[in-house]
């Protein structure tokens, strides 16, 4: 289950990536959001709403 600071930054990440090929995939196991954009973007949401490159 997300917490509710995740889907809030992951729907402002996905915005700011919306002109390039996005995929996004909750990891219900570690309780994480992964964003990968294109080639190169790789971020990963923490349960806190933290977020980092990868």
């Amino acid at each position: 289950m997300t917490t509710a600071e995740q889907p809030l930054k992951c729907v402002y990440l996905c915005q700011a990536l919306t002109t390039v090929y996005l995929i996004v995939r909750l990891d219900e196991r570690m309780g994480e959001i992964f964003i990968q954009s294109g080639n190169e973007i790789e971020i990963l949401i923490n349960r806190d709403g933290n977020w980092i490159y990868l």
